[in-house]
């Protein structure tokens, strides 16, 4: 039988002083959060860092009223406080959650129904390295762009966390899948991950080349993470009834020169979607497909995440330094404790 273990009233976190660079970045001691009625509260063991955490911190993406200030978006760990509501997990499991801010922390808080057992043989670093990637690639994959098998992909910044998903359950699920990375050496990559071809950007025209790879067909579905500057490359590599999915503006959200025609003539779709607004009940949902559908895959080897680097928490600059430098492949990761 495992007993409530006894808990701190404080905590490490990281936190910010105002927006800005790294050098905003510091350790700091906080109270314990409380978890709500349906809400776990987790000893961090492990945290992801994501591009959401950065712009949080340069004050481009401002947490939502109800969620915690802190970044971190992604944990695994184990249950150490459960809300009167929650029946699914107990006390001593090991989960991995889909948080709502406060990962960078030694503890934090999660809706239970954003929270997944640790998938067969992961230890906590890799199971902390699963979510944010996993629900928003399922939700702009697999539902909004309706990938089915037989079907083609196009995934734009294959080697980030993103792309390594995208690359791998397009895959599994009978996808043949192309990408675009910024060196040789991440084309590569991408390629050895199971991608059919990869196309370096800064040396050649990436729509010139899809179309080449493709015979001139295009892809059914693009995952991208650029925005505007892609805008109509993307639109040229569609394939008749193709869908471009929108899971990031990295490079900007306006698009000056808009063609209608090109829409209609292929009858595309543009959509694309956010994960942090949606409710605990959407996430829930994917939560219970990726379960389904997607953890047999984790547990068996046949996909996963790549990590490449992990840092102490309070190293927490360097880890941003590392992401913003793009020079990584997969995920960055925290190390919160043992």
């Amino acid at each position: 039988m495992i007993h409530q273990p006894a808990l701190p009233t404080h905590m490490r976190q990281v936190v910010t002083r105002g927006p800005g660079g790294v050098d905003v970045l510091e350790m700091s001691e906080g109270l314990l959060p409380t978890p709500a009625a349906d809400e776990v509260l987790i000893r961090v063991a492990a945290a992801g860092v994501n591009r959401p955490d950065i712009m949080q911190r340069e004050g481009r993406y401002p947490p939502p009223a109800n969620a915690s200030p802190l970044m971190g978006l992604e944990v695994a760990g184990m249950v150490v406080a459960a809300g009167a509501a929650v029946s699914s997990y107990a006390i001593g499991d090991q989960v991995t959650a889909l948080t709502n801010g406060g990962g960078y922390a030694q503890y934090a808080v999660a809706p239970a129904t954003q929270c997944l057992p640790w998938p067969d043989g992961y230890d906590a670093v890799r199971a902390a390295a699963i979510p944010e990637n996993y629900f928003t690639v399922w939700a702009n994959l697999m539902v909004h762009g309706r990938l089915t098998a037989g079907e083609s992909v196009l995934v734009h910044g294959g080697s980030s966390g993103i792309g390594v998903t995208t690359i791998q359950l397009a895959r599994a699920f009978g996808a043949t899948v192309y990408a675009t990375a910024g060196t040789d050496m991440k084309c590569a990559a991408c390629r050895a991950l199971g991608a059919a071809d990869a196309f370096n950007y800064r040396d050649v025209d990436f729509a010139d080349a899809l179309l080449a790879a493709t015979g001139g067909t295009g892809v059914d579905v693009i995952i991208d993470m650029v925005g505007a500057p892609y805008f109509a490359q993307n639109l040229r590599c569609l394939r008749l009834d193709g869908r471009l999915v929108e899971v990031a503006t990295q490079l900007g959200a306006k698009v000056a020169d808009f063609n209608l025609a090109a829409v209609m003539q292929k009858r595309l779709v543009i959509t694309g979607s956010t994960m942090r607004p949606r409710t605990s009940a959407e996430k829930g949902g994917i939560a219970r497909a990726l379960r389904q559908q997607v953890w047999p895959l984790l547990s068996a080897g046949q996909a996963g995440p790549v990590v490449h680097a992990v840092f102490p928490l309070e190293e927490v600059a360097a880890a941003h330094r590392l992401l913003e430098s793009s020079a990584h492949i997969g995920k960055v990761m925290l190390q919160v404790s043992d």
